[in-house]
């Protein structure tokens, strides 16, 4: 009997600390939320969390709650950032694209201020929506390459064409190519635990990883921060960009029964070319390998014109300002007069966007959404859903893709202006990945992705609003839920 009741004391006063320090939490995470500043619905949606599943809320704010990039990682950014205002300096001013491009001076200021890089003119930009030709045209560049070859992706695939690819990187670089590849240390994590890292190693090619997960590392920043750019720079004067990362879509992600992944990239020649290796070596400098290499900055020389194609390249990520890629697009869409095509994977916009669509679509301007109707992550897909009957209130038409993984990123206002490039339109992306964008003025190339979204829509649904209205309770239900959480995804 005294040791039932000596068990019944103990655990009481178990149950009374884990209340306590569960209380504790909670209003400290609460605290934190409310004395931080977060975006409304982001506040609210780690309030309830936390308040549901205290200590998974505590970990996860603790993780991921913030935005802090790190001491460490901060102080290589801001050394960087004075390598980069050096080369910048010595550009010469632009003043006559925003004469020629008057409509749409702002947006061109805007851009040149969020990615803190000159628009230029004298590029040519190729689109190439086939995923066997970008690896032809990708290999058939390396094998010509005689100086340097740089890549980064988010994600580096085995199999299929990329391990051709792969071999032709080692082939070059055998024969005496400076070859660089960054990858995500997430996002390639397959590739990593590969025996490609080892044959690259051997064969002279300098690979390298990205922000690197440290869980237990808090002083080093946010555990989710990620490298989602796909640029390619081959002998300072071909760089390729866009939605494509380093997969084959006959092999990636077969499992998941989604259908192949259906991408695009711009490959680049010209002006813009040394913009794209900027970012780069921006990348490249802030790896803790790599203390030697910020002055290589300073060795980019500007890429001879080769066409007539004004191109602003915006870089973004947590260090740059509050919401770039956010802003950049709102604007777009509020000059838009009479057409705006938008083509992304993953939806999950924001309050703000959504009222630039809906107002948009409420002045007359032609606006339509198309997205995968399949996707990779249940909650954006259910998430997304939640934003349909809203914007279908106010004129706007989605369109939901049919075959495949649609993972392309692509805005066009006006049969005019291209934004293109790694950016989708959710938290991630808006806010914390470092992304890349192209901000295009040119007939040509923009003619080429009007089409192609045309194209697009043609092989999807268009979802009808009164069909929508009437849709199941579950479903609504499910939608309800995931948009709660939304903010974090």
């Amino acid at each position: 009997m005294e040791h039932l009741t000596a068990f019944f004391q103990e655990f009481a006063l178990a149950s009374t600390l884990a209340l306590g320090l569960q209380v504790v939490l909670t209003v400290g995470v609460i605290l934190r939320v409310v004395l931080t500043r977060h975006p409304p619905g982001s506040s609210f949606a780690w309030i309830l969390l936390t308040l549901a599943l205290p200590y998974i809320g505590f970990l996860l704010y603790v993780m991921i709650g913030e935005k802090p990039i790190g001491r460490w990682r901060a102080f290589k950014m801001k050394k960087a950032a004075r390598h980069w205002n050096q080369v910048l300096s010595e550009r010469p001013c632009n003043a006559h694209l925003l004469q020629r491009h008057a409509e749409h001076a702002g947006l061109l200021r805007l851009a040149q201020h969020l990615g803190h890089i000159p628009s230029s003119d004298g590029s040519k930009l190729e689109l190439i929506s086939q995923t066997d030709r970008v690896f032809m045209l990708m290999i058939n560049d390396i094998a010509q390459a005689r100086h340097n070859i740089d890549m980064e992706f988010y994600i580096w695939n085995v199999g299929g064409l990329v391990d051709t690819l792969s071999e032709t990187l080692i082939q070059a670089a055998e024969r005496g190519v400076r070859c660089r590849i960054l990858v995500d240390a997430i996002g390639s994590r397959e590739f990593l635990s590969s025996d490609w890292p080892h044959r690259f190693k051997e064969a002279g090619i300098h690979l390298s990883v990205a922000l690197p997960v440290r869980f237990l590392s808090f002083g080093k920043g946010r555990a989710d921060l990620r490298l989602h750019r796909k640029t390619v720079v081959i002998d300072d004067r071909i760089g390729y960009t866009g939605s494509l990362n380093m997969i084959d879509p006959a092999y990636f992600k077969k499992e998941a029964n989604l259908g192949q992944w259906v991408d695009a990239m711009a490959r680049v020649e010209g002006s813009a070319v040394s913009d794209l290796k900027l970012v780069i070596e921006y990348d490249w400098a802030l790896q803790p390998d790599d203390e030697g290499r910020m002055p290589e900055m300073l060795d980019i020389s500007p890429t001879p014109a080769v066409g007539s194609a004004c191109v602003t390249v915006v870089p973004s990520g947590p260090s740059s300002m509050a919401d770039a890629n956010l802003r950049l697009i709102i604007e777009a869409v509020n000059n838009a007069k009479r057409r705006v095509l938008i083509t992304t994977p993953y939806f999950v916009p924001g309050e703000a966007l959504v009222m630039a669509l809906q107002n948009a679509a409420i002045r007359g301007v032609d606006v339509r959404l198309c997205v995968p109707e399949a996707n990779d992550s249940v909650f954006v897909r259910w998430a997304s859903r939640r934003y349909f009957e809203g914007l279908m209130a106010c004129g706007v038409h989605i369109m939901l893709f049919q075959d495949g993984l649609l993972h392309t990123k692509a805005i066009t206002i006006d049969d005019e202006l291209a934004i293109f490039g790694t950016v989708n339109m959710d938290n991630r992306s808006m806010h914390l990945n470092f992304e890349m964008m192209l901000l295009v003025f040119d007939n040509d190339f923009v003619s080429s992705l009007v089409a192609l979204q045309e194209h697009y829509e043609s092989r999807s649904l268009c979802v009808n609003p009164t069909t929508w209205h009437g849709r199941s309770f579950g479903s609504r239900l499910r939608e309800g839920l995931c948009y709660l959480l939304s903010p974090l995804l």
